[in-house]
């Protein structure tokens, strides 16, 4: 079981938008707040990326190459110059409904080219990866840093720019991809040297198998004593050490992603409410939709029905 790519699973609501992006100096760009996370891939040139509506984070000055990924979608600008006039990003899609388009502002000075997209990401009651995620997750092109990220940026660039056959079908997968790599890359610490709780819980040798273990059976009811075992630790210092890698204890976490993959059941299929409360371990609908409410503050029902799930 792959639990990186289970909660990124679980966590999209929505295919990913993305955009080649071509722009002269003077130039500026304003990003409206998204329901996920936004990124950027700067493939030519260079320019500063400024938070924008009082949120606080630094500005980040970006260079061929360089990737960012703005964890909370915070609303944002990209400019050549501070005192740059800004534009509403609108990109024309390629088609009605696409997830992909193209965006210029001509003009006369240097050019920069520029892949903006966002991932439509849960944010009610988000997995505590995503929740952690910074606002700015800044990935400089390094010479022999990050290389699987590297030949991402050059694959997604290619497929945009020159727009073969077929890229149509590719540049989805690349643009999904991306996401996993950017992760991978905050999570071991690779733009400041630092590691977070989950890069630990999914290296550590004793804390991922139960992690695996818990998320490919969801309706297995776990006990600490069995995941214990899983760990090859005593009962005591497996509660212990799983709550101080992962943050919360063994049980606290296994009811969250219980309820976590019944939302995703929720969202993305018409399954009934008894089959959605058996795929995550609950004997009758009435005992899911009770511990659904407690996680959600809202009935199962309800919850289908809004707009993204």
């Amino acid at each position: 079981m792959d639990v990186l790519a289970d909660i990124l699973t679980a966590m999209r609501v929505g295919r990913p938008v993305a955009a080649l992006t071509e722009v002269h100096a003077p130039w500026g760009l304003r990003f409206d707040q998204v329901l996920g996370a936004a990124f950027h891939v700067v493939l030519q040139g260079s320019c500063r990326l400024v938070p924008l509506d009082g949120k606080a984070f630094a500005e980040v000055q970006l260079g061929p190459g360089d990737v960012v990924l703005l964890g909370r979608g915070a609303p944002h600008a990209m400019v050549s110059a501070p005192d740059a006039p800004l534009t509403a990003f609108a990109p024309v899609r390629d088609r009605p409904g696409g997830s992909f388009g193209r965006f210029a502002l001509p003009g006369s000075g240097a050019r920069s080219t520029i892949v903006c997209g966002a991932y439509k990401l849960m944010r009610r009651r988000p997995h505590p990866l995503l929740r952690d995620l910074p606002e700015v997750v800044h990935l400089p092109a390094a010479p022999g840093r990050n290389p699987g990220l590297r030949a991402m940026v050059d694959l997604l660039g290619a497929e945009l720019h020159e727009a073969p056959p077929g890229a149509a079908a590719v540049a989805p997968s690349l643009v999904d991809a991306l996401l996993v790599y950017l992760i991978r890359a905050w999570m071991a610490g690779a733009e400041n040297g630092t590691t977070t709780s989950w890069s630990a819980a999914l290296s550590d040798p004793e804390i991922s198998p139960v992690l695996a273990a818990m998320h490919a059976d969801p309706r297995r009811a776990w006990t600490v004593q069995q995941l214990a075992a899983v760990a090859g630790l005593s009962r005591a210092a497996f509660a212990r050490r799983f709550t101080s890698v992962v943050g919360e204890p063994p049980l606290t976490y296994f009811t969250r992603w219980r309820m976590t993959t019944a939302a995703q059941l929720l969202r993305t299929t018409d399954h009934t409410l008894a089959r959605v409360a058996d795929a995550v371990g609950y004997g009758s609908p009435f005992a899911f939709a009770k511990a659904f409410a407690r996680e959600y503050a809202t009935t199962p029902g309800s919850y289908r029905a809004e707009p993204g799930g």
